[in-house]
């Protein structure tokens, strides 16, 4: 029992299809919490990043607050801006940029067993910037 070829003409679109989503690589926006409520774009598979108006020492304070509550730190820079931690079993690298008097670089990226956690970034960072927002 074989597959006609219009069947495979089928699945080789929808597998070349989904190869060609897989393998873009941009930025793409998500909103994230409600409408509006806190956004970030996905720079990698593995990472999620954002910006926010608070001060650098409230960022950095709140993110180690919101990552020992989710999870052990395991390493922390705070002159560097650079936080590793365990969380649901990926391990998260979080690091903060201050780009400007005004403006904060959030980057967030998780990753277990080497294999991109997209989705424990995306948890990280809006519990993070939630936080932040409140």
């Amino acid at each position: 029992m074989g597959f006609s070829n219009c069947r495979k003409r089928s699945l080789l679109r929808a597998l070349f299809s989904a190869l060609i989503l897989f393998s873009l690589n941009g930025c793409i926006y998500l909103v994230v919490g409600g409408i509006g409520a806190v956004g970030g774009y996905i720079v990698s598979p593995d990472t999620v990043e954002g910006l926010t108006e608070n001060d650098v020492v409230e960022v950095w304070d709140g993110t180690l607050e919101i990552i020992s509550i989710m999870g052990t730190i395991k390493e922390q820079n705070e002159n560097n801006g650079l936080l590793i931690a365990k969380i649901s079993g990926s391990e998260v690298t979080i690091k903060i940029v201050k780009l400007n008097e005004s403006n904060i670089k959030v980057s967030v990226k998780a990753r277990k067993a080497y294999l991109p956690k997209i989705s424990v970034a995306q948890d990280v960072f809006v519990k993070i910037m939630s936080h932040l927002n409140e």
